[in-house]
């Protein structure tokens, strides 16, 4: 199997701003400006809603799915002064988009048996689902844990337990079904973190507020001159290729 990057415990601490601009600002610039991870480029027409328009509505994630997904990114990087959460920045919407995308039909990972759930990390992802169906599964299994150990849906419960049922997931000591739950979580973060700060067209990061976060200057043909400027602060703003 293919290799996937793994998830740090940092995505779901106090410091989880702190840590996304730390990381984000280490990695090269072209980690940021393209969809990470694999997924597929966006027809440049299905851009993000703009201000005005009427809210996003999923193709891929059915009613049950849709408030899950919202509440799980919303708890991975919830808004606060530094800059807009998950929801804000549009991640839900990337996600669903990247779903009916080759990315989501696993069209770009490497899907061939055998399979070993026992496998040490460093030989990938081992499970048979693609993303698309490893979300649908999740969800479902999800639902059925959280319906089972607190009696209503996730969305439903209060931050403070949707954050520790998140460090269960994270550790792999939440039963869900049949996949694990270590590695939903590495999957979702990983998506959480992409859709983030992608570029608009894929259908998160809107407003390029994430970008305008870390000062990030987007897809500009040429900032060459800005490139060993180390600490000082791009003065234009941020464009997107959409």
């Amino acid at each position: 199997m293919g290799l996937k990057r793994k998830s740090s415990a940092q995505g779901i601490d106090p410091g989880r701003r702190r840590f996304i601009r730390i990381a984000t600002l280490a990695a090269p610039a072209t980690a940021v400006t393209t969809v990470t991870g694999g997924a597929a480029l966006l027809d440049p027409a299905r851009t993000a809603s703009s201000a005005g328009e009427t809210a996003y509505r999923p193709q891929y994630f059915n009613a049950d799915e849709w408030p899950a997904l919202n509440a799980l990114v919303d708890r991975l990087i919830p808004a606060d002064a530094a800059g807009p959460g998950a929801l804000e920045a549009g991640v839900p919407e990337f996600i669903d988009r990247q779903m009916d995308l080759p990315y989501g039909h696993g069209e770009l990972w490497y899907m061939n048996g055998p399979f070993h759930a026992d496998a040490a990390p460093q030989f990938g992802y081992q499970l048979s689902l693609v993303p698309r169906e490893l979300y649908r599964h999740a969800l479902r299994g999800l639902d059925d844990a959280m319906r089972r150990d607190h009696g209503k849906h996730f969305s439903d419960l209060a931050d403070s337990d949707k954050d520790a049922v998140l460090h269960q997931m994270e550790g792999g000591k939440l039963a869900m079904g049949e996949v694990p739950a270590a590695t939903f979580f590495a999957q979702l973060l990983a998506n959480t973190y992409e859709g983030y700060f992608c570029d608009p067209v894929h259908g998160g990061n809107h407003g390029m507020h994430a970008w305008q976060m870390i000062g990030f200057p987007g897809a500009r043909a040429d900032y060459m001159d800005w490139v060993r400027q180390y600490g000082a602060r791009y003065p234009l703003p941020p464009i997107s290729r959409g």
